[in-house]
């Protein structure tokens, strides 16, 4: 893969939200509220129980199709900095990455990256579908995070 290539399977996206981090996380890191900002509108529901305290956990999600993902965690730091591969149940995860970085501006405001990373994924039934997964989608869910975050 060229480096071009390469940059063309990483789409990522930033805003400044009016929310404290720790409040930003929790939206992230309990999956139960991730269909609820999801701008790619791919998310049905998450069981409730599954906040995410580490890396190594796995937690499922429900797709509006009605499909199930096991989410592997592969970073975390709490409160700064998350990141998951899903797969299929009981699968090993095909290669791409959802990514969220939280950079506390002051007590009151937070800088939220968000990162998609299929420059590993092997699946190519899957590519269509990842290149769908646009900077505007990344921005959709940081919109739809920021209105939760900054009401709640």
């Amino acid at each position: 893969m060229s480096g071009d290539e390469e940059f063309l399977r990483i789409a990522s996206a930033s805003r400044e939200i009016a929310a404290d981090a720790g409040r930003i996380f929790e939206l992230i890191a309990d999956p139960a509220h991730q269909p609820r900002w999801d701008g790619n509108d791919n998310l049905a529901e998450a069981p409730s129980g599954q906040r995410v305290r580490a890396v190594g956990e796995v937690f499922t999600m429900t797709l509006r199709q009605g499909s199930v993902r096991e989410n592997h965690v592969v970073e975390f730091e709490e409160g700064r900095r998350i990141a998951w591969r899903p797969a299929e149940p009981g699968g090993e995860p095909p290669g791409h990455v959802w990514l969220w970085e939280l950079q506390p501006i002051d007590s009151s405001r937070t800088r939220v990256t968000h990162t998609y990373d299929w420059t590993r994924l092997t699946d190519e039934q899957r590519f269509a579908r990842a290149r769908a997964t646009t900077t505007e989608r990344l921005e959709a869910s940081l919109a739809r995070l920021a209105a939760l975050a900054e009401r709640e």
